[in-house]
């Protein structure tokens, strides 16, 4: 079986939860491993020995953004106050 995820990683996040995270590319959501570890050994009740073999491949790497704060380029303007030219 073989599964596709992005994986965020942002040491810097406030809560350790959103440090890594891993989710579905499609619906964003993270994924529950052992449902898919369950979906995989069958529907028998029963107790399972398993093993489990995560190979991971970067596929596609995406600059985190610099920051929150974006910056827009504001053009100069000189702008000249009425006031001061009528005296």
């Amino acid at each position: 079986m073989m599964k596709h995820y992005i994986l965020n990683l942002n040491p810097t996040a406030k809560h350790e939860w959103d440090r890594c995270i891993l989710s579905d590319p499609l619906t964003a959501k993270r994924p529950d491993i052992a449902k898919l570890i369950a979906e995989a050994v069958g529907a028998d009740t029963g107790s399972y020995l398993v093993s489990v073999n995560i190979e991971v491949k970067v596929l596609e790497e995406a600059a985190a953004p610099p920051g929150e704060q974006l910056s827009l380029p504001f053009p100069e303007v000189n702008i000249t106050s009425p006031m001061r030219e009528a005296a």
